[in-house]
């Protein structure tokens, strides 16, 4: 009964010296963490965190203080290791790690860290959107762009450059239609502004097409969302004149000359002249033609019309 009561003493004993050698190596195993972490080497300093929390957690309660303290670490210890590759533009990995990191996090109850995680994840997929586009890799862009609005639908300003990216791939509709979602989301000047221009390129590429009709077309909508767009009106008007309808012609060119940016003003107002002489309206005809009987380069022709017109 002695010898079995000795015995008993003896596996107790060894059972502690096994479990003080294990606690011993995962804390030597968590220091080497710490050593490593201190070289910026985040990658061995993770594995040492992830072998001394196993060896911790199988200690028991002995090891709790050090399997804590490896949960504590581990989380931001994943987290620099996504940012360093958000830093050398490996956004792909960088957000499946951002992810791994938020899901540790949360694991270990680590709630900065985790928060932190969730909220680069869209920061990073709009900026890959954003070297796409300046890469002028406009499909890739958009599939990016998109993924970007996925994990934030409120934000405004990935859906301004979602525009802006569709624009570039000749998608008008969806352009617009993703401006506009902008612009309900807090981007409305900027956004108005590439629908102005997004319509004015569209005029101005249709006119060069000779496509009067549709020049017209576009320009109203980009004058739509800027009544004071003076290109936009001249297009519309060298577009209607182009296409015979001088009524418009004059509208548009009467418009035009009225804008404080417009150039080349006298030209335009002789022209007015002649559009409302063809049309036979001779008050008008007079009117204009008056305006630059002074002009050093249309003032010989207008007064020679003058006094046709005044007999």
């Amino acid at each position: 009964m002695k010898k079995i009561f000795l015995l008993a003493i003896a596996a107790v004993f060894a059972a502690a010296t096994v479990s003080a050698q294990d606690l011993e190596q995962a804390t030597n195993t968590y220091n080497n963490g710490v050593m490593a972490l201190q070289l910026g080497d985040n990658a061995s300093a993770l594995d040492s965190f992830r072998q001394a929390l196993t060896m911790a957690e199988a200690c028991g309660e002995t090891g709790a203080e050090v399997a804590a303290n490896c949960k504590n670490v581990i989380p931001g210890v994943m987290l620099s290791m996504a940012k360093d590759k958000i830093q050398a533009k490996d956004y792909d990995n960088a957000i499946t790690s951002l992810n791994e990191a938020a899901a540790a996090a949360k694991e270990y109850g680590n709630t900065d860290v985790e928060t932190e995680a969730g909220e680069l994840v869209p920061q990073v997929l709009l900026q890959k959107a954003n070297d796409l586009l300046k890469a002028k890799d406009f499909t890739n862009a958009v599939s990016a762009y998109n993924e970007a609005i996925a994990a934030d639908p409120e934000n405004g300003r990935a859906y301004l450059l979602l525009g802006s990216a569709y624009a570039s791939s000749g998608k008008i509709a969806e352009a617009e239609a993703a401006y506009t979602k902008a612009g309900e989301l807090g981007e409305s000047s900027d956004a108005a502004k590439q629908l102005t221009n997004l319509y004015l390129r569209l005029a101005n590429s249709y006119y060069k097409a000779q496509k009067y009709n549709d020049a017209v077309v576009a320009a109203e909508k980009s004058i739509s969302y800027n009544a004071n767009n003076a290109n936009a009106y001249l297009i519309a008007a060298n577009s209607s004149q182009k296409g015979g309808n001088n009524d418009a012609a004059i509208s548009y060119f009467e418009k035009y000359i009225s804008m404080p940016k417009a150039k080349n003003v006298n030209a335009y107002t002789f022209t007015i002249a002649v559009l409302y002489q063809q049309a036979g309206n001779k008050e008008k005809a007079i009117e204009y033609y008056q305006k630059v009987a002074s002009d050093a380069q249309y003032g010989t022709q207008a007064q020679e019309q003058l006094k046709a017109l005044q007999q």
